[in-house]
């Protein structure tokens, strides 16, 4: 996956400006591939280069807003990405390798170190998935009722079954951590 290809899937679902876009992208493809406002400015340059994607001035303010939409260039690009075979992306998540560092030390001051890493970030984990049972329930309550608004939710089921699997896999490192200090 790469900034350009989520950055014309946003512009395809609703043209705007860069400002726009950044904000619609923290706010949904932003849960699943992060880019800073800064790159997402860079690459809708490259994207407008490209011939991909083309942008009209629009008076504000500041004189400077720009509004994009995709060319067909770039749908085809986009389509063209779709077809093409991915690797899966392996696991590289360095809490895993603390836990097994953990398991080998078996030192109460390691545990106590790691306990507080978990409970920050189990509370990050509860956070995100309480963000996205917010979205389930605005979403089911609107209707999925065509493709697109059911590929969404797919989408988001996998975000809940992920934060879900996180909390659970937190709240059993910490009370196997606990149960080490008995």
């Amino acid at each position: 996956m790469s900034l350009p290809h989520a950055l014309l899937t946003s512009l395809i679902e609703s043209p705007g400006s860069g400002l726009e876009l950044a904000r619609r992208f923290d706010k949904s493809i932003g849960h699943f591939w992060q880019a800073t406002h800064q790159q997402i400015y860079r690459e809708l340059s490259r994207l407008e280069s490209d011939g991909l994607i083309a942008s009209e001035a629009e008076a504000d303010a500041r004189g400077r807003k720009r509004n994009y939409h995709v060319l067909p260039k770039g749908k085809a690009m986009l389509t063209q990405w779709l077809g093409e075979e991915e690797p899966v992306p392996p696991l590289r998540d360095t809490l895993m390798v603390k836990l097994r560092a953990e398991a080998v030390l078996n030192s109460h001051d390691g545990a106590r170190a790691l306990r507080d890493t978990l409970q920050k970030r189990l509370a990050h984990h509860r956070a995100k998935l309480s963000e996205f049972e917010q979205f389930e329930a605005r979403d089911t309550a609107k209707g999925l009722n065509d493709r697109a608004s059911q590929l969404r939710h797919m989408i988001l089921k996998a975000g809940l079954r992920h934060e879900r699997g996180w909390v659970e896999t937190l709240q059993d490192a910490l009370e196997l951590l606990e149960a080490g200090n008995s």
